[in-house]
């Protein structure tokens, strides 16, 4: 059921503007391998040089950390204020985006690129912040140490014993434009710690002070020159690439897969660093089970901080749903061409007798793809045994169903026994009650519970001694055991038939809502249309309330709230605060909001419904109290955003393209006018021209008869002249829609008289007459523009009718319209030419009376003006020879007053 969305305010319709895009600012990165490199001395000497070069320079954020040198250089630069203090208690202020944004210079210093902001701040990270800097078009000096990124926090970690906690992701280094790599011995660097120079504070100086290991130090600048070399490679593959000359054609395709276990992380970074080295594409793939649903909240978190961390590495997130894990992931890898897959394992998995483990049938699966197996200390998360070392939840409703199904059985089982059934029957009862109770209860805690208790009351009430959990004969200890392993088996199997049926119906389910999304989007109509299908499909996949800007001209439009069933609608979803966030997305083409690390305490989550650069709308789900998207459900939320995208940005093409053809037609037209004028134009100017040079050099020569027949010549071509002129202006106010009307009631009988007093001067030789059904006929109509209708209707009739033919010009009343005709008695016009009579241009190859081939402007100009009228025109015989034209107008009541 289609969800009626909330319009807060008048929502126009959804226009796309194309503003011009910004150019986008430079990034250069001055890179240390330790704390005290003189990065920070280095990008001051540098803005320094550029403001002497004449470049506008600020000093966006600096950390002095009490360095003499580095309060010298801040001196000869303009500093722009700081906010608040960061949070890790240091007395240390916090960058100022928006003074920066607001000042906009050419070049801004900011200082600790991987510094997280104090909470509060629009971004998390001042990386974020820099990158808003550069969308601006501001050119960033900035600085790092190679132990801030993120693929190599691991291997820092394994080198120095020390946690960086400040990283980011590698995708920012890589963009970065220059890298300037400041570079000290490291006994140089080991001798300014011991002078005090590095931390103006003992205690963080004591806390770092084993990093400053010789062997540390020259393994960090080996890195920080690798990375850096790296960077430079890269910069110079693009420019060669730019030229045409890619070195790269071929790539190999990374594959890692996700799991929630915090050494996730370090396999993701592996994949990361080996996408890197191959320049390769890098896929992150999660496998969604039946088992996802009830994990731990902490795993639920742990694999969104994996989520996030594969995406921060620059990696496509896919999603796959099914039981099956190396089933999945083999399939994956092979229709996506995957050359190569990294895993982790845990050291402590048990083998048993087989290759059971994920890593080890994946293997077998996909024999040709290279598979790097990376180890780590936790278990697998998609070991099935750890499903059930879960502590379980027990229901009480479940309970009581085990408690009636082996109530039942017993009683059947007691029934059997007053009959003489033999034991296997009564055992084959409690086998089908384990079945029934798997099929009934929720968890495999209560098929356990059945099956354990099944055994023992068939024990209890069955077999001798009766009463007693005692069995005195050898072999049932046997039966009880083939009874429980069958139970066991039975439930186990009808469990699982039961979630692979639950996963169907949830794939199913999702995949019907896309192949839906897609069809209702192809069917919309307008970009409304197609947002408020998009905006369904969302409601009906996440459950959740979604609100939707549209984009009118270069600015949001008033919110589209599509509530969720049995929701309220809070005016906090569409308040000063979240506008500002929609915004931001909007003019940043960038995700913001809860869970991300932009606006994160906004209420909702905002997605650009974008095509490219250009951003058709925002796309708002209210997160406030509710759990985070799953992955899977993030990922067909970011699909129907494309496909809304895909169908916004056809509309927009489907509208460009109509107004080309528009412009095209118009074109046509000009060219067609042009070419009629001047064909047909050069006969009427040629007689003008020659009678008036006959009159003026022999005007003593002609008697005053030749002379009032030049007179009438002129006259002639003059007023058909005129008439044409009249019609082009008409025609051409009318196509542009800048025709006004001027509508009044007015008698019927003073507009024809007032017409006919403006006709051809040939009139005379044609019997034309006037038939009224009524004298005081009334009609709504701009007077002037039906004059003309009446004159070019009569013209034609004089013109093209012989000499002394009889013209009838009648109205009368036809329930609310007036009926107006114009007939003559000529020789009417054939069949196949009606239909293209009210054309622009259509001449019929008929010459006029007059000799003047017409340009076809007349009936096509008095068509426009009826239809402006509200009425209709048309043409038919008349009996018994003849043509009759005729319109239809509003009619009016006549008013009369004593």
């Amino acid at each position: 059921m289609a969800t009626t969305p909330i319009r807060s305010g008048s929502t126009p319709e959804v226009t796309t503007v194309n503003t011009p895009q910004k150019k986008r600012g430079k990034l250069k990165i001055f890179l240390g391998y330790a704390p005290g490199a003189g990065t920070t001395c280095a990008m001051l000497r540098s803005g320094l040089v550029a403001q002497n070069d004449g470049t506008d320079v600020v000093a966006g954020y600096i950390n002095p950390r009490g360095r003499p040198d580095t309060a010298a250089l801040i001196k000869g630069l303009e500093m722009l204020p700081h906010t608040g203090n960061a949070n890790d208690g240091h007395g240390f202020q916090e960058f100022e985006l928006d003074h920066a944004l607001l000042r906009k210079p050419d070049l801004i210093l900011i200082d600790d690129l991987a510094h997280t902001n104090a909470a509060g701040n629009r971004h998390k990270k001042r990386y974020q912040d820099v990158e808003e800097l550069l969308r601006a078009g501001i050119h960033v000096y900035t600085t790092m140490d190679v132990q801030q990124l993120e693929s190599l926090a691991d291997i820092v970690s394994s080198i120095t014993g020390m946690s960086v906690h400040d990283r980011i992701p590698d995708s920012v280094f890589d963009s970065a434009d220059l890298v300037e790599f400041v570079d000290i011995e490291p006994d140089t660097l080991i001798g300014r710690l011991k002078m005090g120079k590095i931390y103006s504070n003992q205690e963080t100086e004591r806390a770092h002070a084993r990093l400053f290991a010789k062997e540390k130090l020259n393994a960090l600048r080996e890195i920080a020159l690798q990375r850096t070399a790296a960077q430079l490679n890269r910069i110079g593959s693009q420019i060669r690439a730019q030229a045409g000359r890619n070195e790269y054609a071929v790539k190999d395709h990374i594959l890692v897969c996700l799991s929630p276990a915090a050494s996730n992380k370090k396999v993701i970074r592996t994949a990361a660093r080996m996408a890197e080295v191959f320049r390769g594409q890098f896929t992150a793939l999660f496998v969604e089970t039946p088992e996802t649903k009830p994990v731990t909240e902490k795993n639920k978190t742990g694999l969104r901080e994996n989520l996030r961390l594969a995406e921060q590495l620059g990696a496509q997130i896919a999603t796959v749903y099914g039981d099956d894990v190396p089933g999945q992931i083999a399939e994956y890898a092979k229709t996506s061409h995957v050359s190569k897959i990294v895993l982790g394992r845990s050291p402590h998995q048990k083998r048993g007798f087989s290759k059971s483990t994920v890593v080890d049938k994946l293997i077998d699966l996909v024999p040709n793809i290279e598979t790097y197996i990376i180890p780590y200390s936790e278990t697998s998360f998609y070991k099935r045994s750890s499903i059930y070392l879960k502590s379980p939840v027990l229901s009480l409703a479940d309970m009581a169903k085990t408690v009636s199904i082996l109530a039942a059985c017993t009683l059947v089982g007691a029934w059997f026994n007053q009959l003489g059934f033999r034991e296997a029957n009564i055992i084959t009862v409690y086998i089908l009650g384990v079945l029934l109770n798997a099929t009934v209860t929720k968890g495999r805690i209560y098929s356990a519970i059945c099956s354990i208790m099944s055994v023992i009351v068939f024990n209890f009430f069955f077999t001798e001694p009766y009463y007693s959990l005692k069995a005195t004969d050898p072999g049932y200890p046997v039966t009880f055991l083939v009874m429980l392993v069958a139970s066991f088996v039975m439930s186990t199997l009808t469990m699982r038939v039961r979630e692979q049926a639950l996963q169907s119906a949830q794939k199913a389910y999702r995949t019907e809502v896309l192949l839906e999304t897609s069809r209702k989007l192809q069917q919309a109509k307008d970009s409304s249309a197609i947002m408020d299908e998009t905006a369904n499909q969302m409601v009906k996949l996440l459950d959740r309330t979604i609100i939707f800007y549209s984009i009118q001209q270069d600015d949001l439009s008033e919110p589209l709230i599509y509530p969720k069933k049995g929701s309220a609608v809070l005016q906090i979803y569409t308040g000063e605060n979240e506008h500002a966030v929609a915004e931001w997305v909007y003019r940043n083409n960038k995700r913001a909001g809860a869970t991300t690390d932009t606006f994160s305490d906004a209420h909702c989550l905002y997605h650009a419904v974008r095509g490219g650069d250009t951003v058709f709308a925002i796309a708002a789900i209210v997160m406030d109290q509710e759990e985070p998207l799953e992955v899977f459900e993030k990922s067909l939320m970011i699909a129907m955003l494309g496909e809304c995208a895909l169908a916004m940005e056809k509309e927009r093409l489907n509208e460009q393209q109509q107004e080309i053809f528009m412009q095209i037609r118009q074109e046509q037209l000009r060219a067609n006018l042009l070419r009629q004028i001047s064909h047909d134009l050069r006969t009427p100017l040629t007689s003008i021209s020659g009678n008036a040079g006959i009159l003026i050099g022999n005007s003593e020569m002609l008697s005053e008869e030749q002379k009032k027949g030049l007179f009438t010549d002129i006259y002639d071509d003059a007023m058909w002249l005129i008439l044409l002129v009249e019609n082009l202006l008409s025609i051409s106010r009318i196509e542009n829609g800048t025709i006004n009307l001027n509508l009044q009631a007015e008698l019927m009988e003073e507009v024809i008289a007032e017409a006919l007093l403006h006709v051809n001067r040939n009139s005379e030789k044609h019997m034309i007459q006037t038939v009224l059904e009524d004298e005081w006929i009334m009609a709504r109509m701009d007077t002037r523009l039906i004059v003309q209708v009446l004159i070019n209707l009569v013209d034609n009739a004089i013109k093209y009718t012989q000499t002394g033919s009889h013209i009838t010009i009648s109205a009368k009343r036809d329930k609310h319209m007036v009926l107006v005709e114009v007939s003559d008695d000529g020789p009417g016009i054939a069949e196949e030419t009606k239909a293209k009579l009210f054309d622009m241009f259509y001449t019929a190859n008929n010459i006029r009376g007059d000799g003047h081939r017409g340009l076809g402007l007349g009936l096509s100009l008095c068509k426009s003006i009826v239809n402006a009228h509200g009425g209709t025109m048309g043409v038919r015989d008349h009996f018994p020879r003849g043509t009759v034209f005729l319109f239809t107008l509003q009619a009016e009541e006549v008013s009369v007053y004593e």
